[in-house]
């Protein structure tokens, strides 16, 4: 059962305490990574994404075109600073194209 507060609380630290109480956070964390994906990367980009998959600290994106996975395949390191800065913590650490 949720705690009661005497005090009143915001909308918003009642929704992380809800989430943080029910360990939620992780699924969250997965719908966050494909809309970062999708912000960061752009259109263009996400029209070729199939299928895109969170799974610990390593994010498997799915290509449909091989030639954009090989130019990808250079900028990892950086597609992932500015996955982990979209989404406000370090949560990426490896990045598999496939």
């Amino acid at each position: 059962m949720a705690k009661r507060h005497a005090e009143n609380i915001s909308i918003g630290d009642a929704l992380k305490e809800f989430i943080e109480s029910n360990r939620l956070e992780k699924g969250l964390d997965k719908v966050n990574a494909k809309e970062a994906w999708d912000s960061v990367m752009g259109t263009a980009i996400s029209k070729y994404t199939t299928d895109i998959k969170l799974d610990r600290d390593t994010l498997y994106v799915q290509l449909s075109s091989s030639v954009l996975r090989e130019e990808l395949s250079y900028g990892k390191e950086k597609i992932i600073k500015l996955l982990n800065e979209e989404m406000g913590k370090e949560l990426i650490k490896k990045l598999v194209l496939r």
